[in-house]
């Protein structure tokens, strides 16, 4: 049995690749609306907000493979819905695996230098702390209780419905490319990939990061996505510039430079990306959406 908290796109994603393969799927809804959602593509819905934990009786995960991929609040430096999470989990039944969706961002900014899976963490914006947060709770759960736990730590994830069109088609700015950082990319289907795969061959209490290893930047990016489209590629700002015209989010984003390395992914899991290059990723992308 598969079990998914937080079960978005990524989640359906990995449902769909399951339920391909004969498994059951159930998944955590916060609402009745969610719920039948869930249902309308073949997932038990189990009622529960992780924000309430009075809400939730104790998950259907004895011995489940129990996916995690449910995004810290948007406040403080912790994870509340994770240790919720790991305090249930410690008077229930025990699943069998846990795999956690964390995020690149953990590493903060590199200025530009590869990092690996061993490279340390001093995460910067406060989204990051949470996530070093829950990938901790969770890792010492897992020690404690001799559950194993993965680890996938996923840069942007791209995709169906998940591109900057209209920023495009708005000449909303971005930055010089002269004085853009390195960023990282990874298609939503290659990752729904690598989370069943990971789910078959990593180790217990492994982390492995998830890119398509061809590392970028911002800019090039929406000029990549402009050309494809046939738009004119976006105005160029300068860094003293974007200060003033560019959302604090993305600000945030352009701060931190990395390149995320992708080998333990390749050679221990033995993932093949269904699209190992961006021009791939959105050319089949923007083909998906048209359909």
């Amino acid at each position: 049995m598969i079990f998914i908290i937080g079960c978005g796109d990524i989640g359906k994603r990995i449902s769909a690749l399951w339920q391909a393969r004969g498994a059951g799927v159930q998944a955590l809804a916060r609402s009745p609306a969610s719920a039948k959602q869930l249902e309308l593509l073949g997932i038990a819905p189990v009622i529960g907000d992780l924000d309430q934990p009075e809400s939730l009786t104790a998950l259907p995960v004895a011995g489940a493979l129990l996916y995690y991929l449910a995004p810290p609040p948007a406040q403080g430096d912790t994870d509340p819905r994770m240790r919720t999470l790991v305090e249930m989990l410690a008077v229930s039944p025990l699943p069998g695996r846990i795999i956690y969706i964390s995020t690149t961002g953990v590493y903060g900014d590199n200025h530009g230098a590869w990092v690996t899976e061993d490279t340390p963490l001093q995460p910067r914006a406060a989204r990051s702390k949470r996530r070093v947060d829950a990938e901790s709770v969770l890792r010492t759960f897992g020690k404690d209780y001799g559950v194993p736990v993965i680890i996938l730590r996923v840069p942007g994830i791209y995709g169906p419905g998940r591109l900057p069109i209209e920023a495009i088609k708005t000449r909303r700015p971005v930055l010089d490319e002269n004085e853009s950082g390195y960023t990282n990319r990874i298609h939503a289907q290659d990752l729904a990939r690598v989370c069943v795969v990971a789910a078959e061959r990593g180790r217990a209490d492994a982390v492995y990061n998830v890119s398509d290893g061809h590392p970028s930047s911002m800019t090039g990016y929406f000029n990549q996505l402009a050309d494809i489209l046939g738009e004119p590629r976006p105005p160029v700002v300068s860094r003293a510039e974007a200060q003033r015209v560019l959302k604090p989010g993305m600000l945030s984003y352009l701060d931190e430079s990395r390149r995320v390395d992708n080998r333990r992914m390749r050679e221990e899991l033995g993932v093949k990306l269904l699209y190992p290059t961006l021009e791939a990723g959105l050319r089949a992308s923007l083909a998906a959406e048209k359909l």
